[in-house]
């Protein structure tokens, strides 16, 4: 008897599962950015634009109004996707322009020809980014992961955590591809994991929270040790050493 009602849990909890599946997402994708505000006239640059988050992101600025560069490393992929923005908001605007952030050659020419074409950058955002990378470095000699997500990105005004979400960022790791399948129910769409970069660039008032680190669409706490000013000014001046910056 024991035995049977084993079974019967066993063949049951998949479907239950299934079917509590969109409740926990939505759970976990709690934050929502309510912002209205349209963007007509302003210029908004996202970086890694042809995949994921940042298509999404790209999509939702567009659909306001915005002009949108997607800055991308993949040239080729990003035209389809801007075609693809293009045609689902109406919105001619949807620009492609090369941006490799393991390159600083590549960096500084992106910057150069985007101050040719445009006076004003009204939101920029950095969402490109690498993950579980096998050992590589950049073309600039620094590690994969410190040379792009830190020193390629640059200094970011607010620091944002999406959560855990369906993207490839991941695909350099067959055990994490294998574990994303699996909890696929309960992962973020990359709809959802937009939304906080969304709100951060759309609210208004946000300004006074300069610096802050945010999670579903509210501001979350960090460690001391990522509050440590001294420690922080130092990151800067190694950061900027290390690309040949002034420091100040």
């Amino acid at each position: 008897m024991v035995e049977l009602l084993l079974l019967l849990l066993l063949l049951i909890f998949p479907f239950l599962l299934y079917v509590a599946a969109p409740q926990i997402r939505k759970m976990l994708s709690s934050g929502v950015c309510t912002s209205t505000v349209q963007l007509p006239g302003k210029v908004v640059v996202v970086t890694g634009a042809n995949t994921g988050i940042g298509k999404e992101t790209a999509k939702e600025l567009a659909q306001r109004g915005a002009r949108v560069y997607l800055a991308c490393r993949d040239v080729q992929k990003g035209e389809l996707v801007a075609k693809e923005i293009q045609t689902m908001t109406g919105n001619q605007q949807v620009l492609v322009r090369r941006l490799d952030l393991s390159d600083t050659k590549s960096i500084r020419a992106f910057a150069k020809g985007f101050l040719a074409e445009e006076k004003h950058l009204h939101i920029l955002i950095n969402n490109a980014g690498v993950m579980m990378c096998p050992y590589s470095k950049t073309a600039d000699g620094f590690e994969m992961h410190i040379g792009v997500n830190h020193l390629g990105s640059g200094v970011t005004t607010y620091s944002v955590h999406p959560g855990t979400v369906q993207s490839e960022l991941i695909r350099h790791s067959s055990f994490m591809r294998w574990m994303w399948w699996l909890f696929s129910f309960f992962i973020k769409t990359p709809q959802q994991g937009a939304q906080t970069s969304l709100h951060c660039a759309l609210t208004e008032g946000l300004e006074i929270l300069s610096g802050s680190h945010f999670s579903d669409c509210h501001v979350a706490w960090v460690s001391a040790q990522a509050r440590n000013e001294t420690v922080a000014r130092r990151l800067w001046d190694v950061s900027c050493d290390l690309l040949g910056l002034p420091m100040d």
